[in-house]
């Protein structure tokens, strides 16, 4: 079962290399950035279009950077490795589908196109996590302090990106695992019969390869649409920013990450018509804007804890600071 293994590593290595340091990303987000500056006719220069001051030494920026650098070297110490559970469910599961058809699972040939169709299960498998992990942290209400986190940037950059709550990893990781290893089984025993290096990452580069196009603009200042027909499909980088948004209508929209047809199947899609005026940071169901609940490194860690403690105690933590896609 060594697949297992390094099918996990695989994921984590995606999610360690994927943004911020990878040359390849940067190069693509800078050509990108360039090609947008010009078809608007160059409306600034080309820095300033790029890296506006007002943004980048923002205080909420600064708890970005911290936040992130903390995620970084967190993640990278292996902490959430035990929740990592797919390799125990896959071989239970195969156990039990063992004794369902008596006897042990023949190993055959993996071919072409099964190989194919079970890149193309793991990755939509992989996606329908991250979705249901961003549902459940927004409509949860023990959930949603430590991903308000996130929520309560109040300007985007690229760094924005890791600013999340380690406990909104953690149960990230535990969800994927477990569906994943639900997945991983099913596909050994009906489809594949075993899973090929070549498929895991052919998954990888998928993915890889979606956020290469434009994927550091889904935090920052640089609206960017596909336009209503490819929306429906696939997450634009406008579609997260308004996912970022304040105003009440933008909420509880658009919680896909890679496709978008989650959010069309679960009635939270929003498609915009073309560029809006958008307001970052956690508001209310009136959309009214709360005071930032997260001025420094030590209140976006600690204070997601004490939120959710004093609802248990008391029940009020939430009355001030909830959007409307909370409980």
């Amino acid at each position: 079962m060594d697949f297992l293994s390094e099918f996990a590593n695989d994921l984590r290595a995606t999610f360690a290399l994927k943004f911020l340091l990878s040359p390849l990303y940067i190069g693509s987000t800078v050509l990108i950035v360039w090609m947008i500056w010009f078809a608007r006719q160059k409306p600034t220069s080309f820095l300033r279009f790029m890296f506006p001051k007002e943004l980048y030494l923002h205080p909420s920026t600064m708890v970005d950077i911290k936040v992130a650098v903390f995620n970084t070297f967190f993640l990278a110490s292996g902490a959430f490795s035990l929740l990592w559970v797919a390799p125990t469910i896959t071989i239970w599961l195969q156990a039990k589908f063992a004794l369902l058809s008596d006897g042990p699972l023949a190993i055959p040939e993996t071919g072409v196109w099964q190989g194919a169709v079970a890149a193309l299960l793991l990755f939509l498998t992989q996606d329908f996590c991250r979705f249901c992990n961003h549902y459940l942290h927004h409509g949860t209400r023990f959930l949603w302090p430590f991903h308000a986190v996130h929520h309560s940037a109040e300007v985007l950059t690229p760094v924005t990106f890791l600013r999340a709550h380690p406990a909104y990893y953690a149960l990230q990781t535990l969800l994927m695992s477990v569906l994943i290893g639900v997945v991983q089984a099913i596909i050994l025993f009906a489809l594949v019969g075993r899973i090929e290096a070549w498929v895991l990452y052919a998954t990888t580069l998928a993915f890889n390869g979606y956020i290469f196009f434009a994927g550091h603009l889904r935090h920052s200042h640089i609206w960017l649409s596909y336009g209503p027909f490819l929306e429906h499909f696939l997450i634009s980088p406008a579609q997260h920013q308004v996912h970022h948004s304040s105003d009440p209508k933008h909420h509880d929209k658009n919680y896909g990450e890679v496709f978008a047809f989650w959010d069309w199947m679960f009635g939270t899609l929003y498609v915009p018509d073309g560029p809006e005026d958008l307001i970052f940071g956690i508001a209310g169901r009136d959309g009214a804007r709360i005071p930032q609940p997260h001025p420094t490194f030590r209140a976006a860690m600690l204070g997601p804890f004490i939120e959710v403690w004093e609802e248990m105690i008391k029940g009020t933590a939430f009355e001030t600071q909830k959007k409307s896609n909370t409980p």
